[in-house]
């Protein structure tokens, strides 16, 4: 059980420097030795070719100097002279040497000098090939017409025929050379590449300490790094952001829901202990409704916003007449609001338009338009909106117009953004800026998107997409029915 457990245990980390230096090191190693070998075996072989075809040359030339006296070799006396010359033209060592022998393998001829013992050394017993296999040799025939009266020996060692110990240390000494270059590359290699990343590993162990003041001084020309390292900087100006906005989200948050919680409480007690009259009392009971009220709605934002991020709501996908569902949501808002009788009106193309959604989403955002609307409508003036259906070849829009005081132009991007709220809404009322931000996840769950058209200090329009759903090419007219709108 131990061993198991050790077994899937954390391997053992190593740097990027030492892993991939060492690795390359042993390929290089080994892919240079295998090659060396291979280049080396095919030289020797082809050199000790070359070799003996140059010393049978040697021996035919000793064959033809050789003269026949009834039936005897005669070695011409310059034969030692011209072996000599002939000698500093190989590559030889003290084993070199050509002999002349006889039908009878005695010897007639040899540089350098010989015994008949040395000779038998030097052959096999049967005088065909050298005794020692690390020596090479040819043999020429001395012919008289179709006779053989003798024949030609030449023999060097092998490594004379191919290269010495000089030439294998240059060898040995390139291969080295080849090796260290090769290392030395890599290592400069993975040692520029490694130093970002562990500036980027450092600052990122410093974003999980809770520090995202960090910076990242890298210069490299790679792009791929350079990448990454912007990136990096995004993603860490980005936290700093999110972390700055969750903690004044926070207070916000605590802030907005003890407020009510602190005027319930005084209204409450203030009841409780008779310390205003028995109708201040009961218009401070209505007053701690309100604020309840308030908070509840605050807290269901709340939730709706997290269950939402969560993935926990479901949004169904069903055709629905988008004109007769709008026209009834203005209707059950404007009960909603009677005592502040605002003014909508819906302007439509003639016919039904069908969209994919869900009715109570899409209900959702609309209402949640309209309250904005209504809220930065100033005090005392009647709320007015324009609501417009359009359709653009597979989308259908629904444009809502207010006209209230609009969004200044600093807080046009930051709207949607959870729990933010511009300076004239925090004045105005309280919240916790979810509105948005949940109406906007509602749009993308149904394929759509919410957006904001256009806002000036007469009033802000928001444009609202959905899908279009179109009749399938099986189906006719006479076939579809419209379905139910659900408020």
């Amino acid at each position: 059980m131990d061993r198991k457990l050790r077994r899937k245990g954390p391997r053992r980390s190593t740097s990027i420097l030492s892993h991939w230096t060492l690795r390359y090191f042993l390929i290089l190693c080994i892919g240079f030795t295998i090659i060396v070998a291979g280049a080396l075996y095919w030289i020797r072989t082809t050199s000790i070719e070359k070799s003996l075809k140059t010393a049978e040359l040697l021996g035919l030339e000793i064959a033809d100097r050789v003269t026949i006296d009834n039936n005897k070799l005669h070695v011409p006396p310059d034969l030692d002279t011209m072996v000599s010359k002939r000698e500093k033209l190989f590559n030889t060592d003290h084993y070199f040497c050509v002999m002349v022998l006889d039908n009878n393998n005695q010897l007639i001829f040899s540089q350098p000098k010989m015994t008949q013992e040395e000779v038998f050394y030097r052959l096999s017993d049967d005088f065909r090939e050298p005794r020692n296999n690390k020596y090479a040799g040819v043999t020429v025939s001395i012919n008289e017409g179709d006779q053989s009266l003798g024949k030609v020996w030449v023999m060097q060692s092998k490594q004379s025929l191919t290269f010495g110990p000089e030439t294998m240390w240059l060898v040995l000494l390139i291969l080295g050379g080849l090796i260290l270059c090769g290392w030395f590359t890599i290592y400069l290699l993975s040692n520029k590449l490694s130093r970002p990343i562990r500036q980027v590993a450092y600052a990122a162990e410093q974003i999980r300490g809770g520090n995202y003041d960090v910076s990242l001084d890298i210069n490299t020309r790679e792009r791929e790094i350079t990448e990454l390292v912007s990136s990096f900087r995004d993603m860490a100006t980005r936290l700093r952001q999110l972390e700055e906005w969750r903690t004044l989200s926070l207070a916000g948050v605590s802030h907005e829901l003890k407020t009510p919680v602190t005027s319930i409480k005084g209204l409450v007690m203030a009841v409780r202990d008779d310390v205003v009259s028995p109708q201040e009392g009961k218009e401070f009971l209505d007053i701690a409704l309100k604020e309840s009220e308030r908070m509840e709605r605050m807290i269901a934002d709340l939730l709706d916003y997290n269950a939402m991020s969560a993935g926990s709501v479901a949004v169904r996908k069903e055709r629905t007449d988008l004109q007769l569902l709008v026209g009834e949501i203005i209707y059950q808002w404007k009960i909603a609001y009677e005592d502040k009788t605002p003014e909508v009106e819906l302007h439509a193309p003639a016919g039904p338009l069908y969209t994919i959604g869900d009715t109570l989403r899409i209900q959702q955002i609309i209402v949640n338009l309209l309250n904005n609307g209504l809220q930065a409508t100033p005090s005392g003036q009647t709320a007015k909106f324009d609501i417009e259906l359009r359709v653009e070849e597979d989308n259908l829009f629904i444009d809502v117009q207010d006209y209230g005081t609009g969004i200044s132009e600093a807080d046009q991007s930051k709207i949607f953004e959870r729990f933010y709220r511009g300076e004239i809404k925090k004045r105005r009322n309280r919240g916790l800026g979810l509105g948005l931000t949940y109406s906007r996840l509602l749009a993308n769950a149904q394929n759509g998107e919410l957006s904001l058209a256009s806002s000036t200090p007469d009033g802000s329009k928001f444009t609202l997409r959905l899908p279009r759903w179109k009749m399938p090419k099986h189906v006719t007219k006479e076939q579809t029915y419209p379905s139910p709108v659900k408020a």
